[in-house]
Formats: C-alpha cells, sequence, structure tokens
C-alpha cells in the first residue's frame, strides 16, 4: 500500500485525536509508521480515539495547535518524516458560538506548524488539510476546482479560507525553491463514518438519538451532498504524500477529494439508507424534520477531483450503500455486540483496501 512509503517512518498527526484523526493513526499504524500524535484534548465522549486505546498504541502528546513553544519543542524534538495537519475547530456550529477560537485556531494554528517547518533543516513532507468550505460557495451544480475563487459567508468558512491564503504565502516566501520540506493542501468535506460523536453532524446525531431509542431532529433534508466514507479523502492524503515524497513538481499544489457523482444524496436520503442498515423497520420513527436552522447552511456544494485523477492516479473507492453499510456496521458493533473496536477498525480498513485492489486503485501498489 502506498509504496510502503510509511512503514517505519516518523509521522506526526496533529488533531489525532478527532474523528478523522483518529481514522488517520489507525491505518498508519496498519502500514508500519511511527505515529506521533498532538491535540489539545478528547474532543467527545465517547471517543472513538479512547475506544480504540490509540494513547497506548502511539506518542500521545496534549498540546494546542496555537501554542507554538510547545509545538515546536515537538517537531524539533521528533523530526517526523511526514506532517498531517488536522488540528483545527471543525464544527459549523461552534464557529457561531465561539468565533474567536475557530479563527484562531483554524488560522493561526496553521501559520503556527509552517513557521515551525519552515525553519526544519532535514526533509519532511507535510499534508495540510483545509476543507471544501474553504471555496467561496455560489451553490454551483458543477463541481469547485482547485483554481476556483476562496472564500467564505460564515466563520468557519472564512477561516477554511483564510487558512488557505496563510499557507499560499508562506509556501512563495519560504518553501517554493530548494526547502526540504515539501507541502502540499488537501481539500474534503462531507465525511462519515463510523466512531463520529461531534456536535451537530448528521451520522453522530442519529446514532446518539437512536442508541437512546430517540428519533433524530434534521435542519435541512432536502440539503444535497457528496457523502463519502472517512476512509476516502484519507487514502488521498497518504497517496499525495506518497506521490509528493518523489514528485517535487507536486509542490504546494492544492488537490481536492471527493466522491464520484452518484454519492449526491440529500439528508433524507442519507437516513432513510442509514435507518434501514440500522434496524429500523418503520423509517418515521427514525427522524423528524425541524425548522429550527440556527446557522446556515449550504444548500449544494461539490467537489471536482480531476486534478486528483490526473496527477495521482486518485478516485474514490466505494460506492454509497457499501459506505452506509460500513457506517451502520460499525456503530452495530460498538452499541450492539461491545467488540474489541480497534480491532473492528482495523478490519474495515482492510476491507477498504481489499475493494481498492479489486478496483486497481492506484495507491494500492
Amino acid at each position: 500500500m502506498f509504496t510502503n512509503t510509511y512503514k517505519n517512518k516518523t509521522v506526526l498527526v496533529t488533531g489525532h485525536t478527532g474523528f478523522k484523526g483518529t481514522w488517520l493513526t489507525t491505518w498508519l499504524l496498519k502500514l508500519g509508521a511511527n505515529v506521533i500524535g498532538y491535540s489539545k484534548d478528547i474532543p467527545t465522549e465517547p471517543s472513538m480515539f479512547d475506544q480504540l486505546k490509540l494513547k497506548s498504541r502511539i506518542k500521545h502528546i496534549i498540546g494546542d495547535i496555537r501554542d507554538i513553544d510547545t509545538l515546536s519543542k515537538v517537531i524539533l524534538k521528533e523530526e517526523p518524516d511526514f506532517v498531517f495537519h488536522l488540528a483545527a475547530q471543525a464544527i459549523v456550529s461552534k464557529s457561531y458560538q465561539d468565533p474567536k477560537d475557530t479563527m484562531s485556531t483554524n488560522i493561526i494554528g496553521t501559520m503556527n506548524l509552517l513557521d515551525i517547518l519552515k525553519d526544519l533543516t532535514k526533509p519532511c513532507i507535510a499534508i495540510l488539510i483545509t476543507s471544501d468550505k474553504c471555496y467561496d460557495n455560489v451553490e454551483w451544480i458543477w463541481g469547485y476546482r482547485e483554481n476556483d475563487q476562496l472564500g467564505g459567508k460564515d466563520i468557519y468558512s472564512g477561516s477554511k479560507g483564510a487558512a488557505e491564503l496563510v499557507i499560499k504565502s508562506y509556501y512563495y516566501s519560504f518553501f517554493d525553491k530548494n526547502h526540504p520540506v515539501k507541502l502540499a493542501i488537501g481539500r474534503a468535506g462531507n465525511v462519515i463514518g463510523g466512531g463520529d460523536w461531534a456536535q451537530d453532524r448528521i451520522v453522530a446525531d442519529c446514532m446518539r438519538a437512536w442508541n437512546n431509542n430517540k428519533t433524530v431532529e434534521i435542519r435541512s433534508p432536502n440539503a444535497t451532498r457528496p457523502w463519502q466514507h472517512v476512509l476516502e479523502p484519507l487514502s488521498g492524503y497518504l497517496a499525495l504524500a506518497a506521490s509528493l515524497k518523489i514528485n517535487f513538481k507536486l509542490n504546494g499544489e492544492a488537490f481536492n477529494f471527493g466522491p464520484r457523482s452518484e454519492q449526491n444524496h440529500t439528508v433524507v436520503e442519507l437516513l432513510n439508507t442509514l435507518g434501514q442498515n440500522y434496524g429500523f423497520k418503520d423509517i418515521n420513527l427514525a427522524y423528524q424534520i425541524t425548522d429550527n436552522i440556527p446557522f446556515h447552511e449550504a444548500g449544494l456544494l461539490k467537489l471536482n477531483c480531476d486534478k486528483a485523477l490526473f496527477y495521482l492516479k486518485w478516485e474514490s473507492n466505494l460506492y454509497y450503500f457499501e459506505t452506509i453499510k460500513l457506517i451502520s456496521d460499525w456503530y452495530l458493533k460498538f452499541y450492539k455486540e461491545n467488540s474489541d473496536m480497534f480491532d473492528y477498525t482495523i478490519e474495515q480498513i482492510s476491507f477498504f483496501e481489499n475493494i481498492a485492489i479489486e478496483r486497481t486503485r492506484s495507491w494500492t501498489i
């Protein structure tokens, strides 16, 4: 997998205790990497990070990405071969409640990391994860390309667009010549999967409610999203880092990672499929529609991923119903069977890899 790029390599993951960070950390362990995690806290209860007992499997460091002194000591001491920057305030509703925290975490945190990396003297590959929300969304029916206008009409989107500008300015000022650190940007959104318990995320809201025999409230039933399993963009980030290590022409480039067009479904369609897989005989008991919409949400946002296909030979792996089955199976294992969730998560990653091999995805080599 990934041409054995990560075996016995030191990999720093910022935001490793979050939903995507936990999945990425687990996959890196499976790939034979020595993982260092840097996060300010365990963000949810329950927590996938805790359930997988990852604290005992990696070098786990508690630190705020805005604390440049602590972060600098970690990076200069550990000298990572790879950095995956996922640390962020990633919840749209929280950005309205505390805009300063969102802006400072997503912008200053990114700047801190880049400021430290510019002083490294050994080779390192850094993948900086932003979001599909970094684009100035005018709700086009076609997907946004990497060179489309950045922006943001809300705090969260604005923080991601601004982080991209910070990355661009640092890249052209310090990283675009013979610097030993090479960096690239990964953009993705509408990521779903087992183990997510974050606030105001549709799958997490459903699982909390359904496990307590409650009906979940949904705000925007007809909002359309290109849903993708969490392993899809992670395969893109890992493929991007592996490619950047051998092809410096990718240095400073941004890449979208998203599903094929058939993955576009409304919130109601997602809940109907997920509820049926989870065991609801009467889907009307699974959810109810509410008029309470406390913050702005885009009706449509999709990405054009042709650049990733052309340069990385990357494409999404799963079909929609495979995605939903993986998600419902993960939560059923957790809530109903009291399984060893680390082993089961590894099993799901193996399933994803095997499907990728069957479908001849480029990163399986």
